[in-house]
């Protein structure tokens, strides 16, 4: 039994109603909705896929990639567009060769805009795992990137 089949026994008799709880548990336990997801739940809601399509790409908060091992959060509220987050992003989307909601074809990152980090104070401002980096210069991103790379050969490293 899938983790999916798992989280539907869960609403057994579950209709329209209950999608958003559905996709949320689902997204929480594998990490993205993938197609395969989407189109079990569609049937055990009794919903057509593009209903469950319509519903995810609605919320920011569901995602159809699997995440990388490394989530990167580029604040684009106020105090960050003021100090030219735009071109913080845009030296991310270079290195990395992905656009916002995309993960890197290595697997080591996802990158994802978000309105506010509420680290106002320090803008701009992105957030690796947790860990911001504050007034961040787009010339100092492939130094923070080769951190987390180098981080992420030493995790992959220690699990084989």
């Amino acid at each position: 039994m899938t983790v999916v089949d798992q989280i539907l026994r869960e609403h057994p008799r579950a209709r329209r109603e209950a999608l958003i709880p559905v996709l949320q548990d689902v997204q929480k336990s594998v990490g993205y909705l993938s197609e395969a997801a989407v189109m079990r739940i569609a049937d055990h809601l009794c919903l057509p896929t593009s209903k469950i399509y319509g519903v995810a790409t609605f919320y920011n908060q569901f995602r159809f990639q699997a995440p990388g091992r490394h989530q990167i959060q580029v604040c684009r509220g106020t105090a960050c567009h003021v100090k030219r987050s735009r071109a913080v992003l845009e030296a991310l989307q270079k290195e990395l060769k992905i656009n916002p909601g995309q993960t890197a074809g290595d697997g080591i990152f996802s990158l994802e805009t978000v309105a506010c980090l509420g680290a106002c104070g320090l803008a701009p401002v992105i957030c690796i795992d947790g860990e911001f980096y504050a007034q961040v210069k787009p010339q100092e991103v492939g130094r923070i990137l080769r951190t987390h790379q180098k981080k992420a050969a030493a995790e992959a490293k220690a699990e084989a």
